[in-house]
């Protein structure tokens, strides 16, 4: 079982005490989103966790404790991207916090372990094609020798985006300008030794030598854990979207980057009430269980593979 930490809000920016709790008391209670009173109890232990899957834009508050799950194969998806804040508004600076973080985190547990994400991208009048080439290059130039990709999306248009990003008059990508984009950022990921590719994109961008995303990466939990994975491609998720199966122990509308493109806050002030109601202690992100709430525990296992290879050198 891979574990996501997690695609619906920051666990390491806002949430790593909590999660480091989880981890000492070996499970996390998990609400679903489609039915609140529906609660998964998920094990979180060694035995059966093969690998956590950290989504960040800020991975500071929880670097100093990371001993706390060397029994753990893991990575970190950190976006790392060039907006300021009227797009990104409580992401710390990215000069003087981001960077330095990106980079002492890769010393610290390698290179192979911090993926750098530039999404999603959006054009503007003031985000335009040269803005990106401009800033993408300043950024590999910082983070080349720290990772050894950067994975790539466009921002996709729900209601609830749509709406959250009005103020910035963002305009609607058309595919020869997404093609130009790819094209310009490929030349400048090849240029620091980078590897691009993309994230639940449905164009082809192999002219480009660009290929499609696996950001729940199996291949590289087995990497990082020298082991095989019996699992297969998670079928929840988009149809171009590459990810391994996966159990997502995050809670929607609460991460508190405030980013204007997030699909995964309804709003501020909801974002604001469930964060009132965090409890560093409780074994739900947000919250506490109620009479009418349900808890089920949610059959997992390892998917270990542990039958020798019989032409392997081993």
């Amino acid at each position: 079982m891979i574990i996501s930490a997690s695609r619906r809000t920051d666990i390491p920016a806002y949430y790593s005490d909590w999660f480091f709790n989880r981890i000492k008391e070996g499970f996390a209670l998990v609400r679903n989103p489609m039915n609140t009173h529906q609660v998964s109890k998920v094990l979180l232990t060694p035995e059966v966790v093969d690998g956590f899957v950290f989504w960040t834009k800020n991975p500071v508050p929880m670097m100093d404790r990371l001993d706390e799950i060397k029994d753990y194969p893991y990575y970190f998806q950190f976006t790392v991207n060039a907006y300021g804040k009227d797009v990104e508004p409580n992401v710390p600076s990215k000069n003087e916090i981001i960077i330095p973080a990106f980079q002492k985190l890769s010393r610290k547990i390698g290179r192979d372990r911090v993926i750098w994400r530039y999404d999603p991208i959006f054009l503007s009048e003031n985000y335009t094609i040269d803005y990106h080439c401009k800033y993408f290059e300043a950024l590999a130039k910082k983070l080349h020798m720290y990772t050894d990709k950067c994975t790539l999306s466009f921002i996709d248009h729900y209601r609830k985006t749509e709406r959250s990003t009005k103020p910035l008059n963002t305009i609607n990508t058309t595919l020869q300008q997404k093609l130009e984009l790819m094209g310009r950022f490929s030349d400048i990921a090849k240029k620091y030794g980078l590897k691009p590719d993309t994230c639940a994109e449905d164009i082809d961008l192999e002219m480009f030598g660009i290929t499609h995303a696996h950001c729940i990466d199996k291949a590289r939990l087995e990497s990082i854990g020298g082991y095989k994975l019996n699992i297969g491609r998670d079928r929840n998720q988009r149809p171009e979207c590459g990810c391994a199966e996966s159990i997502d122990i995050g809670m929607y509308d609460t991460c508190k980057n405030g980013c204007l493109y997030c699909y995964a806050n309804h709003s501020a002030k909801t974002v604001l009430e469930n964060f009132e109601k965090h409890d560093v202690d409780s074994p739900l992100l947000c919250g506490e269980l109620t009479e009418n709430d349900v808890v089920k525990e949610r059959p997992v296992a390892s998917c270990r593979s542990c039958q020798m290879n019989l032409f392997s050198d081993a």
